[in-house]
Formats: C-alpha cells, sequence, structure tokens
C-alpha cells in the first residue's frame, strides 16, 4: 500500500461542551483531516469547522432544522455560499453527552466513537448518506477505511 501524504486543512474546532474527557482539539482536526484526504479532494483543502456541544444545544439545532426535539450525535450543515476566497465546506456539531451515552452503550470508547462522528459528520458535507441501503454501504465502507487509518476498530463490527 502506498502511504498518503496528509491534508493539511483549515479547520476551526469550538468547544462549546462542559462534558469531562473530550478528544483534543489536535486529534478533531486529526480525524477531518483523514477523512478529506481519504475522499482525495484536489486543489485548495476546504475549511470546515466542528463544533462539540452539549445537550440542549444539540436538540435546538436538531429541532429546528430536522424537526426532532431531541439532541443528536451529529450533525451536518454544508456550507451554502460561494466565495472566491474560500472553499467552504460546512459546519460539523457533535453532541459529546450523546456521543459518550451511545459508546457506552455499545461498547465502545468514547473517543472511537466521538471519531466515527468526526468522519461520519465530514462524509455528510461531501455529500454522502445513508438513506439507502446502497448509500448506508458505501459510506459506511469508506468510514471503516478512514477509521482503519488512524487506529480505530470497525464501528459497525458485532461486539
Amino acid at each position: 500500500m502506498q502511504a498518503r501524504t496528509a491534508t493539511v486543512m483549515p479547520v476551526e474546532v469550538q468547544i462549546a461542551s462542559v462534558q469531562a474527557g473530550l478528544p483534543s482539539v489536535a486529534r478533531i482536526e486529526g480525524w477531518a483531516s483523514a477523512a478529506l484526504d481519504e475522499l482525495g479532494d484536489e486543489g485548495e483543502p476546504p475549511e470546515l469547522c466542528i463544533r462539540v456541544v452539549d445537550g440542549e444545544e444539540s436538540r435546538e439545532l436538531n429541532a429546528r432544522f430536522r424537526g426532532h426535539d431531541k439532541p443528536t450525535n451529529v450533525l451536518s450543515f454544508p456550507a451554502d455560499v460561494d466565495l472566491p476566497e474560500a472553499k467552504l465546506l460546512g459546519d460539523v456539531v457533535i453532541c459529546a453527552p450523546v456521543v459518550g451515552v451511545e459508546a457506552a452503550e455499545q461498547g465502545k470508547s468514547p473517543e472511537d466513537h466521538f471519531a466515527h462522528m468526526v468522519v461520519h459528520g465530514v462524509l455528510h458535507l461531501s455529500g454522502y448518506d445513508h438513506e439507502q441501503a446502497g448509500e448506508a454501504e458505501l459510506m459506511e465502507a469508506i468510514e471503516r477505511r478512514i477509521l482503519e487509518r488512524v487506529g480505530i476498530a470497525d464501528p459497525y463490527a458485532e461486539r
């Protein structure tokens, strides 16, 4: 297998959660970079924001934009602007408490599950979806490949 050069990309990470034990900003940036590197985006790397929130902010965003009045693990908001000076990918919002609960329920390490949510959110920004079986299989295969490259086990494996 040929070695890849990591994409250097402008990622803004906003920590708006009081949850203890969050991954470092550098780890979050690394997972996002690995996802974009796998997608092979040519040219200027896109800009994106990853915001880590608590339950109330996640619930508000989920209610406003998806019609679900509850917090959720990850939301993705593709950029809907065309700026000549920047290539904007969008925003990923991760709810730290939901990710922590899910990790415990699924028998995964919280950091591994958090990494999965970062990769999952970035793939959504890049146009991937999992609404249909074929799309879900493709998205999951890409997630597995990216996560394996950063040393994280298959998130879909039976535990």
